[in-house]
């Protein structure tokens, strides 16, 4: 087991990895659905179609990269030359995602379906094996906590700074007189986060490559012969430890991703707000969200994961619940409520993922071997199902309800009562009761501190085993 701990500049190299993928994810949850729906004017029931097919095909891609990544030998190690090649075009196809290259609306329906699975396939290509990084780079469970803090501080950081991005362009290129030009910020705000991904990327690479094969020297990982899809399935299926660890993830990042989905429409058709506050507000969410991850950090090294995960999550269904009983208007309390649901949410970014290199450690004790990709490729598609799902759910449920989408070069389209109440619903009592489920699976999630200290210590002894035999 390696005793010299990670640098503070490690830390802060495997931290900005998820920068890119922050500011790509955050903008692809807050715009693109309203993109495609007022901007692009595609019925909300396609556009949720569209995101819908790019993340499915991520049920086959993301255990398949996966796979191959943890069967990847290289100098680099198994996860870096995946990063290396696919930030380049990861960073061209989501720019892709902005454009509106016709007016033909069925060909733009299939347009946005080829970009949208180039851009996921790319995505799990340089994310997944990033995820899968952790436990390679350190074995301390404290550490790894640590690590994690870190490198959400520059997920959220990076969110924030999208948000911010994305309020300056619109300030400056957006003319509301105008409607034939309003794609414009949207396309320049994709190439400039385009090339901000493609840069934290290998700002990453460079600072942990020293690390990495340091750690390649001192646990050699042998040659592993690559598995199918359902054998990736059985293992994880049947580690439980793991399952909880889905679950808790499914629920909160579903309730996440309809919550920032649909608050574009809340702030707009139901708060009777300005754009620019619904990007002010999430700037204040996310900022509350970043400075409460170090405080959590903290508390779970007295309290223990599950708890503070309790305490977070409490916070963020009051919040949630509280958003449905606000009137059109009423700024100071949903700024209240927005700094409230900061505080809570960072605790579904901070505690799930610092579970997944404790269930890596049982997976080795149980099987021999170290297959991280496996389980962090569940966890990457965990995540962008939820992002699918919520988006498509939400793109029905407004079609339903009879929501009325843009028209190009013309003024946007006062909205039925019957899509108000859709749009309330999706803010508070679909997003809490997801929450509630969480919790609960929390509750029973059985890897504490002290049994990962059980599990650490047998593994030492499993691998001295195994190296005295060789």
């Amino acid at each position: 087991m390696t005793t010299k701990p990670l640098t503070l500049m490690e830390k802060l190299s495997y931290g900005v990895g998820d920068f890119g993928s922050a500011i790509t994810t955050n903008l692809l949850s807050f715009y693109l659905l309203f993109f495609f729906t007022n901007i692009a004017g595609i019925p909300p029931g396609k556009a949720g179609v569209i995101l819908l097919v790019g993340k499915l095909w991520d049920g086959i891609n993301d255990p398949m990269i996966g796979a191959l990544s943890d069967g990847t030998r290289s100098v680099l190690g198994r996860r870096l030359p995946w990063m290396i090649y696919s930030a380049i075009p990861l960073g061209i196809t989501f720019a892709l995602q902005w454009l509106i290259p016709t007016s033909n609306p069925d060909l733009l329906f299939w347009y946005y379906i080829i970009i949208s699975l180039l851009f996921n396939t790319f995505y799990t290509a340089v994310n997944l094996p990033y995820t899968a990084l952790t436990p390679e780079l350190t074995q301390d469970y404290n550490e790894r906590t640590t690590l994690n803090s870190f490198r959400f501080s520059f997920s959220i950081g990076g969110s924030i700074l999208s948000l911010v991005i994305a309020l300056g362009i619109f300030s400056l290129l957006s003319n509301q007189s105008d409607r034939c030009t309003q794609s414009l910020p949207y396309l320049v705000l994709g190439l400039v986060i385009a090339i901000l991904a493609i840069g934290s990327t290998f700002l990453c690479i460079l600072g942990i490559k020293r690390r990495v094969k340091q750690q390649l020297l001192e646990h050699p990982i042998g040659n592993q012969k690559e598995i199918s899809f359902i054998e990736q399935v059985k293992t994880a299926i049947s580690n439980q430890a793991f399952l909880y660890v889905i679950g808790i993830y499914f629920f909160s990042w579903l309730a996440l991703q309809i919550t920032a989905s649909i608050i574009p429409y809340y702030v707009a058709d139901w708060m009777k707000l300005p754009p620019a506050v619904f990007t002010q507000i999430m700037i204040l969410i996310q900022g509350t969200a970043l400075l409460m991850l170090f405080v959590w950090s903290k508390l779970s090294i007295k309290l223990g994961k599950k708890v503070v995960f309790f305490l977070g999550t409490c916070l963020w269904i009051i919040a949630q619940l509280g958003l449905y009983l606000l009137q059109p208007g009423q700024l100071n309390l949903m700024l209240g409520l927005a700094v409230l649901a900061g505080a809570g949410l960072s605790t579904a970014y901070l505690i799930p993922w610092s579970m997944i290199p404790d269930v890596t450690d049982l997976d080795e004790l149980n099987t021999g071997k170290r297959r991280e990709g496996i389980f962090y490729a569940f966890m990457v598609l965990v995540q962008k199902l939820g992002l699918a799902i919520g988006l498509f759910l939400l793109g029905i449920m407004l079609e339903r309800s009879g929501f009325v989408q843009a028209t190009a070069c013309a003024p946007p389209p006062l909205q039925p009562d019957s899509a108000l109440e859709a749009i309330r619903i999706a803010i508070a009592p679909i997003p809490a009761i997801l929450l509630l489920v969480s919790l609960l699976l929390a509750y029973f999630y059985p890897l504490s501190q002290e049994a990962h200290t059980v599990i650490l210590l047998r593994l030492q002894e499993q691998r001295q085993t195994n190296n005295q035999q060789t």
